[in-house]
């Protein structure tokens, strides 16, 4: 169902009233994208999520929310933790995490029996290493990874590098890139740590990364040498909305939710060429 439609969502939860708990997932989440269409992002991000709250927080279900790194803005300090102050988002779609963030926690205020964590995500990538689930943008990809092997695989001509002149050691962008394995696994530990009673605030957050910052180009030069392929980019002027570096104080989640990172950038990036390769052989076979 589409969650932006109340009713829809309102029928859902009284047809099943014994759900353990939610898994927020759904929302528009391109920089790029919001910010040339900032209102389909409030109208999807904002409305659905407020929707959900009034059908869940009067049942006490815990909730899981999909949040992001960008709520920190152009943080002053890295690596990030928790406790950084939250400065003006540089896009709509981090506006709408500061947003959310912000909505989850006076719900949480106000019915202290409700249950909330926020995991701010730093970079997802990668598939699972079947190569049978991993991620297929719609149309032009918005995230690095996907155009990165789109671009290998020989759908588009090149990779924009959107800045050299960044004030970082090879002056392109620094992110912190978690293999989405890794990610998937912190969501289980979330919500079994809601539910088994562990929290010490019915609103909790908690950064998911890895730690380590990558610019650019060493996801560039990582994905060559993991993958025995050049990649073929050419550097571009700078990329409204995009911050200098982001990378995650990964304390907080070792420590509470006793969660940390297994994998690193090249397996990332490995599982990502292999469900790149997996998907072409299955469209060539149609």
């Amino acid at each position: 169902l589409d969650l932006r439609y109340a009713e829809d969502q309102q029928q859902l939860f009284e047809k099943h009233s014994d759900i353990a708990g939610i898994i927020h997932f759904a929302a528009h989440k391109a920089v790029g994208e919001s910010v040339k269409n900032p209102l389909k992002y409030y109208e999807n991000n904002i409305n659905s999520l407020v929707y959900l709250l009034q059908n869940i927080s009067s049942k006490n279900i815990p909730l899981i929310f999909s949040s992001s790194c960008t709520v920190y803005g152009e943080a002053e300090e890295v690596p990030i933790k928790e406790d950084a102050p939250l400065k003006k988002a540089v896009s709509p779609y981090g506006n709408t995490k500061q947003i959310g963030e912000d909505i989850i926690y006076d719900v949480s205020v106000a019915n202290p029996d409700f249950n909330a964590i926020l995991l701010r995500y730093f970079n997802p990538i990668g598939a699972h290493p079947s190569a049978i689930i991993g991620e297929l943008p719609i149309g032009v990809p918005q995230n690095l990874i996907p155009f990165v092997t789109q671009t290998v695989a020989g759908k588009r001509e090149f990779l924009s590098v959107f800045g050299g002149d960044y004030p970082t050691p090879d002056g392109t962008c620094i992110r912190d890139y978690i293999y989405i394995m890794d990610l998937a696994d912190a969501h289980i530990k979330s919500l079994e740590f809601l539910i088994a009673g562990k929290n010490s605030t019915n609103c909790e957050v908690f950064n998911l990364g890895t730690g380590k910052g990558s610019s650019v180009l060493d996801v560039i030069t990582t994905f060559e040498e993991v993958n025995k392929i050049p990649v073929p980019y050419k550097m571009a002027p700078r990329r409204q909305g995009d911050v200098v570096a982001v990378y995650a104080d990964t304390k907080k989640a070792e420590t509470v939710l006793g969660w940390k990172a297994a994998f690193g950038l090249k397996e990332g990036l490995k599982s990502a060429w292999s469900w790149q390769l997996n998907i072409d052989k299955a469209a060539a076979s149609k």
